[in-house]
């Protein structure tokens, strides 16, 4: 069986003007990072179609022993929701501090249910200052 890290390393990442494209979000409403994130600056409801929009909240869960819970179980249900040729969409909140440190799981999914690329998630997606901070606190704290 693969690793989370050996299954993340065969993945070519698309850039995210598609997805967005896929998901009916303007370029004029994305501000990239990159080639692969971006911040949308549009609220759910100016969205096409938005009327036929549903919403699902996984807000609680107790993680298995294997590590699945609530970032796992997103993103293994937008891929069956997309699988059956629904569009859905992950909107995920950015990690806790336990994954720099080591103290729970990388908050980007596992398996073939990862959110990639899981070092700048963990890292704060955006935001080097924030990134600086953490390495900063790391080191302060050992």
């Amino acid at each position: 069986m693969k690793s989370d890290i050996e299954i993340a390393q065969e993945i070519e990442l698309r850039e995210i003007t598609s997805v967005a494209s896929d998901m009916g979000i303007e370029n004029e409403n994305l501000i990239p990072y990159g080639k692969h994130m971006a911040k949308v600056m549009t609220s759910p409801e100016k969205q096409k179609d938005s009327e036929k929009s549903k919403l699902i909240l996984v807000t609680a869960i107790t993680p298995t022993k294997a590590g699945i819970g609530k970032t796992t179980v997103s993103i293994g249900l937008a891929q069956g929701l997309n699988h059956i040729g629904k569009k859905a969409t992950v909107a995920l909140r950015e990690p806790s501090l336990g994954p720099c440190f080591g103290m729970k799981g990388g908050a980007a999914g596992g398996g073939y249910a990862q959110v990639l690329p899981m070092e700048k998630i963990n890292l704060h997606f955006t935001g080097d200052f924030h990134a600086i901070t953490t390495a900063n606190n790391m080191i302060a704290a050992l």
